[in-house]
């Protein structure tokens, strides 16, 4: 079964982003890989899909608090995963990352809106 074929995915537009986003870090970390920058593809291979497997673990969470404590985890790994982008667009030799960077800004705007308005909220996650 495909991602596409999961309703949860079609219904959850952080579900879904995220989830698209992290088949775009396997695929830009495997470029790397060819050209044997190792070190950074694997550090934003990381990162880059810990955010979606973060949002997606948040969906089970045990209470609003727990919710909010995975979504924030999810909005670590993108802070790091801005970082390891942002080295790549300094070295000549590796592989423009703005369009990666352009998506993660975005996902970071959504999950930060998700946090803050499930902070506001006296409306139990689970």
């Amino acid at each position: 079964m495909k991602f596409t074929d999961n309703p949860k995915y079609e219904n959850n537009p952080i579900l879904r982003l995220t989830f698209e986003f992290a088949i775009e870090i396997v695929k830009y970390s495997e470029r790397l890989d060819r050209l044997q920058k190792y070190v950074i593809a694997k550090q934003i291979l990381r990162s880059g899909t810990s955010i979606g497997s973060n949002v997606e673990e948040s969906q089970n969470a045990e209470s609003k608090k727990d919710f909010i404590h995975k979504l924030k985890i999810a909005l670590k790994e993108a802070d790091e995963l801005e970082y390891w982008l942002f080295i790549c667009n300094e070295i000549e030799s590796y592989e423009n990352a703005d369009f990666l960077i352009a998506k993660l800004t975005e996902i970071r705007k959504i999950l930060n809106s998700i946090i803050s308005s499930s902070k506001k909220t006296n409306i139990p996650i689970v």
